[in-house]
C-alpha cells in the first residue's frame, strides 16, 4: 500500500539481493514438484533449506505487493498436509513489481532466505522467503486456497515457549507447537491466506495506514474496547496487526472499539513494527463504536488538582496548540498544577543551539486563555543543548503550569541545568534549596535523558512538592514477538537508576518532614507493575496512584494492540492515607486515530 508506511516496509526487504524475475506462461503443466512449500517452511522458524536453491516450488498466488521495497507475492499450496506445524504458504521476494496475479498457478525456483526485519540486532524473528526467483505461470484464474480462520478458539492462550537457553533464549530452533503457543500458531501460518471475522479494533488507525484488532473480544478487555496489558505474562494473544494490499485511501480510519465487520482476509506477514500482520486483500466494513473523549471531574474549591500531560514534541511551528489548550481547559477541567512533558525549544528540531522555550510555552498559555481557561503562569529550567535526549535540536524538557488564582509557586534562586536541588528545613518544615530545581542532574542515570524538575507550591497555606519526570524511553527493547522469549528489556536498566535517584530525593524530603505532601509524576515510560515503579515506591516513599483504579482502567497509552501504562502520578504517604484522593486517566488521545499526542493525561485530586 503506497503510503508513508513504505519507508518502514522498506526495512523488511533491504535484503540484499537484486532479483531478476522471469515469468513464462505455459500451456501445459510443469513437471512434478519434488519440494513443497511446507518442506521449505519446515517445522521450526528456520527453513531446513535456508541458503539453498530450490526448484519448481508450486503454489497458487494469494496476494501481490507492488509497493515499497518489499515487492513480491505470496503463494500457497492448495493441497495441505496433516502437519499443523508446517506452513503451506511462503513469500516470494521479487524486488521489482511482480508479473503475476492473484489466482495464478505458478512454480518458483530460487534461493531460500531467512530475512530478519530490522536486522539481527533487533532480535526479531525471520521471514522465510524465496529470493532471486524464476517464476513460471502455469495457468490463471484459479481459486485461491481457502483462508484459515483465526479466532478465539484457534489461538492458544499461552503466548510462547521459553527460548532455548543454549541459543541465548531464542525460539528459532524449537519445533513449533501451534496448538500450545500463540506465537507458534501464528508462525505455523506464516505466508498463508488467513481471515478474521467481526474483529474489534484495539489500536486505532495510525498515519501509516495500519491498525490492530483482537480475535479474542473478552481477553483482558476494558469498557472502551481496548485490550489491557496488565503484566509481563499477559501479552494478549488475540492481537493482530492489519495492513492492506489495496490503496491507502481505502484503508479504514478507525478508533478503538470500532469493528471490522464481516471478513478481513489476506496473507500473514511478519514485520519489525509489530510482528505478525494480516496484509489484507479483503477488509471488513468499518462499524463505528461511538467512542468519545473523556472529561474529568472538576476539582472542588478545597481540592488541589495536579495533572501530567506529554504533549509530544510541542514547538511553535505545530498546529496543535488550540487542540491542546482545549483538552487542558475542557477535558482536564483546568487543573491547578500541570506538568508538561516534551516541550521543545523555540525553534523545535532546528539544531542551532537554541535552548529557550519561552515562545513555545507562551503560545500554549495564550491558546489556553483563548479557550476560556485560566491565565497560567509557568516555571521550568532550560537544559543544556542536546544533552537531554529526544529529537536532536528539540531540547525537550518538563514545564510546570500553575493557576495563580488557586496556587502559588515558591521561587528560590539557584536552580539551573547543572546544579542539584537539595532539601533543607525552614521553621521545622521541608523546603527545597532551589525552586524550581533539577534533581541530581550530574548523575549518570540522566545521561541523554531528561532531568527531573522539582518545584515547591502552596495551596490554601499548605506546601506541596511536585517532581516532574520524563524517564528514558523503551527504545532498544526486544518486541513481544521477538525470537527471544521472554524478550529482553535492556532500556529499563537506565530507568531503574533514574527511579532510584528520584526515590532517594523523595526520601530526603520525607526525612526532613515525615508528613510532607510529595507528588512525583510524568512520563515514566514504564508500567505500574514494573521494577521501575517498584523502585520509585521503595520503602513506601511513594505509591503509584493509578493502582487505585480497577485493573481494566489502568492505561495511558496504546501500543500494538495493548492498552498500557506509561504515565504515572506517584504520591507520598500523607496523600495516600485514608485513600482520600481521586485519580483519573483521561482518555483523549491514545485510542483515537486523530490524536494530538500519543499519551493520555493523568489527573490527581486531593485535599492537602
Amino acid at each position: 500500500m503506497p503510503s508513508r508506511r513504505t519507508a518502514r516496509i522498506g526495512a523488511l526487504t533491504v535484503a540484499a539481493v537484486c532479483s531478476t524475475v522471469s515469468a513464462v506462461v505455459l500451456t501445459t503443466p510443469a513437471h512434478a514438484d519434488t519440494i513443497h512449500i511446507r518442506d521449505v517452511q519446515g517445522a521450526t522458524r528456520i527453513s531446513p533449506y535456508a541458503g539453498q536453491a530450490v526448484t519448481d516450488v508450486a503454489g497458487i498466488v494469494t496476494g501481490v505487493r507492488t509497493y515499497g521495497s518489499s515487492r513480491g507475492f505470496w503463494i500457497q499450496d492448495p493441497n495441505a498436509d496433516d502437519n499443523p506445524a508446517t506452513s503451506e504458504g511462503v513469500f516470494v521476494f521479487t524486488s521489482s513489481v511482480p508479473k503475476v496475479a492473484v489466482g495464478d498457478s505458478v512454480t518458483v525456483s530460487g534461493t531460500v532466505s531467512e530475512y530478519v526485519p530490522g536486522g539481527a540486532a533487533s532480535g526479531n524473528q525471520s521471514i522465510t522467503e524465496i529470493t532471486k526467483p524464476v517464476v513460471t505461470v502455469l495457468s490463471s484464474g484459479n481459486a485461491v486456497p481457502a483462508a484459515t480462520v483465526v479466532n478465539a478458539k484457534s489461538v492458544p492462550s499461552v503466548y510462547s515457549a521459553d527460548g532455548d537457553t543454549a541459543a541465548s533464549g531464542s525460539v528459532n530452533g524449537l519445533t513449533l507447537k501451534p496448538k500450545k503457543y500463540a506465537l507458534d500458531y501464528y508462525e505455523s501460518l506464516e505466508g498463508m491466506n488467513i481471515r478474521v471475522s467481526d474483529a474489534r479494533v484495539v489500536t486505532a488507525t495510525d498515519p501509516y495506514a495500519e491498525l490492530w484488532v483482537t480475535v479474542k473480544p473478552h481477553e483482558n478487555d476494558n469498557r472502551r474496547g481496548g485490550t489491557v496489558y496488565g503484566s509481563y505474562t499477559s501479552q494478549n494473544t488475540g492481537r493482530l496487526q492489519i495492513q492492506s494490499l489495496g490503496a491507502t485511501a481505502d484503508f479504514p480510519t478507525a478508533n478503538v472499539g470500532d469493528e471490522l465487520t464481516g471478513t478481513t482476509a489476506g496473507p500473514l506477514d511478519y514485520n519489525s513494527f509489530g510482528g505478525y500482520t494480516l496484509v489484507a486483500n479483503q477488509i471488513g466494513t468499518l462499524e463505528a463504536g461511538g467512542l468519545e473523549r473523556e472529561t474529568t471531574q472538576k476539582q472542588s474549591k478545597s481540592e488541589l488538582a495536579v495533572a501530567t500531560y506529554n504533549v509530544e514534541n510541542l514547538d511553535p511551528g505545530d498546529a496543535s496548540f488550540a487542540a491542546h489548550a482545549s483538552a487542558i481547559v475542557n477535558n482536564l477541567r483546568s487543573p491547578d498544577i500541570l506538568s508538561l512533558e516534551e516541550i521543545q525549544d523555540n525553534n523545535g528540531a532546528t539544531n542551532d543551539g537554541t535552548v529557550a522555550a519561552d515562545q513555545t510555552v507562551q503560545k500554549l498559555l495564550d491558546a489556553i486563555v483563548a479557550a476560556g481557561g485560566p491565565a497560567y503562569e509557568w516555571r521550568s529550567i532550560d537544559p543544556e543543548n542536546n544533552t537531554d535526549g529526544g529529537e536532536p535540536g528539540g531540547n525537550i524538557r518538563q514545564v510546570f503550569l500553575f493557576n495563580p488564582e488557586r496556587v502559588s509557586f515558591t521561587d528560590r534562586a539557584g536552580g539551573d541545568a547543572t546544579t542539584a536541588v537539595g532539601v533543607t528545613k525552614v521553621h521545622g518544615k521541608a523546603a527545597l534549596t532551589a525552586s524550581p530545581g533539577r534533581v541530581d542532574p550530574a548523575n549518570t542515570a540522566w545521561t541523554t535523558s531528561r532531568k527531573p524538575l522539582a518545584g515547591e507550591f502552596v495551596f490554601r497555606g499548605k506546601t506541596v512538592f511536585v517532581i516532574a519526570n520524563h524517564f528514558a524511553s523503551k527504545g532498544g527493547d526486544q518486541g513481544l514477538t521477538s525470537q527471544y522469549q521472554p524478550p529482553a528489556r535492556s532500556s529499563e536498566t537506565q530507568r531503574h537508576l533514574q527511579a532510584t535517584a528520584v526515590n532517594t530525593f523523595v526520601k530526603e524530603i520525607l526525612a526532613a518532614q515525615k508528613n510532607a505532601d510529595v507528588i512525583t509524576l510524568g512520563d515514566i515510560n514504564d508500567f505500574e507493575f514494573s521494577d521501575t515503579a517498584k523502585l520509585l515506591e521503595d520503602d513506601g516513599a511513594l505509591w503509584s496512584a493509578i493502582k487505585s483504579l480497577p485493573k481494566s482502567e489502568r492505561y495511558t497509552y496504546d501500543y500494538q494492540g495493548n492498552s498500557q501504562v506509561l504515565d504515572q502520578i506517584l504520591i507520598s504517604p500523607s496523600i495516600r492515607k485514608d485513600d482520600d484522593f481521586e485519580y483519573d486517566s483521561v482518555h483523549i488521545n491514545s485510542e483515537f486515530n486523530d490524536q494530538i499526542s500519543d499519551h493520555d493525561p493523568q489527573v490527581l485530586r486531593f485535599k492537602p
